[in-house]
């Protein structure tokens, strides 16, 4: 991946970088720094997430790596055969993805898992960078709103012609496709607003139409 994509010595945000300061003296054996993509270097499926969680991400430097959101997302990567075990433990654990990629719109834990608006715009420069990298035909599944919303913008894309929607399907300019489907978080999960039905059903959509 090119030093565009990623920076991880980024302080560009003063709110998140004084944040990540603090939880790194509280818990000197997290991360607690920008967190890189993991996965296949030339992905036939981009997953973009929102941002590191406190005790996941933050703590372990993989994507939705020891926290509960990334419980459903890998166990359905391994199922789709896109990792090479349903779970993901540590940065050690040995687990590839192939063919798959997952990134985040804002690289950097935010206080209370909320990155505010600019913070958000500050980091698309990342992802832009990142989507340039990707080979024609890659599909974007994005996790939740402000992912699905910030892959459009890093495309210079208005965000009122592709609305987002659970199981949204929108193709983009220049070939790519733009999948959507809500943030297989806590809250979601535990709600049923996401049930492990609906987020396979998204999956097979995908792979179905790829």
């Amino acid at each position: 991946m090119i030093a565009a994509c990623f920076d991880p010595d980024c302080r560009a945000c003063p709110r998140l970088a004084t944040f990540l300061d603090d939880v790194r003296a509280r818990h000197p054996d997290y991360h607690a720094r920008p967190v890189p993509a993991f996965g296949d270097p030339a992905p036939r499926l981009l997953i973009v997430g929102l941002a590191p969680g406190m005790h996941g991400a933050n703590r372990s430097g993989r994507p939705f790596t020891g926290d509960y959101a990334g419980i459903l997302l890998y166990e359905t990567l391994y199922k789709f055969g896109y990792a090479s075990a349903p779970a993901s433990v540590s940065r050690d654990d040995g687990l590839q993805l192939t063919g798959c990629r997952i990134t985040n719109a804002v690289k950097c834990l935010p206080p209370a898992n909320k990155p505010e608006p600019a913070e958000i715009r500050a980091c698309n420069r990342f992802l832009a960078a990142e989507l340039d990298t990707l080979p024609d035909g890659t599909t974007i599944l994005a996790l939740g709103q402000i992912a699905h919303q910030a892959v459009l913008r890093a495309q210079d894309l208005k965000l009122k012609d592709y609305p987002f929607a659970h199981a949204s399907d929108h193709r983009l300019p220049g070939g790519r496709r733009l999948v959507s489907s809500y943030h297989c978080s806590r809250y979601n999960t535990q709600t049923r607003r996401l049930t492990p039905e609906m987020f396979e059903a998204v999956f097979t959509r995908i792979q179905r139409e790829d």
